[in-house]
């Protein structure tokens, strides 16, 4: 049984485009910072292409999720905050080669005036939900 259920569009909600209204769960609940454009050694990635960025930052949730035994399957909220809508498209492609599109996490979209360095385009949170291993026994 999956340890999460996904609500795309409760009773008198309107379905939104690739992410579910609501999904709830039961585990170990994992809080993903919000990551940027960076690689390990802390270079920017990407300077003024969303599309590079937004794999970047996706690739730095993946190794995030994994360092607490987390899969993309486990996430239940993913948080964008760009510094233009018109990089949405970018940034929701990049999610889209992480997340089961069947059964995406909730997610909000916000436009912010800047990030915390100004060559930054796009930052993601993520919450997961992670199976307890005592639970599946």
């Amino acid at each position: 049984m999956a340890h999460l259920t996904h609500v795309a569009a409760p009773e008198g909600v309107v379905p939104g485009t690739g992410y579910s209204h609501v999904v709830w769960g039961e585990g170990r609940f994992v809080a993903v910072s919000g990551q940027i454009s960076v690689d390990a050694a802390g270079e920017l990635v990407g300077p003024g292409d969303p599309a590079a960025q937004a794999r970047q930052v996706f690739a730095n949730l993946d190794r995030c999720l994994a360092s607490a035994g987390a899969g993309w399957g486990d996430v239940v909220k993913l948080t964008f905050f760009v510094t233009d809508v018109a990089f949405l498209p970018a940034v929701r492609e990049a999610r889209d080669a992480y997340v089961d599109t069947e059964r995406p996490p909730a997610s909000s979209a916000v436009q912010v005036a800047a990030l915390i360095r100004p060559e930054l385009l796009l930052e993601v949170e993520a919450f997961a939900i992670v199976p307890d291993p005592a639970a599946r026994s």
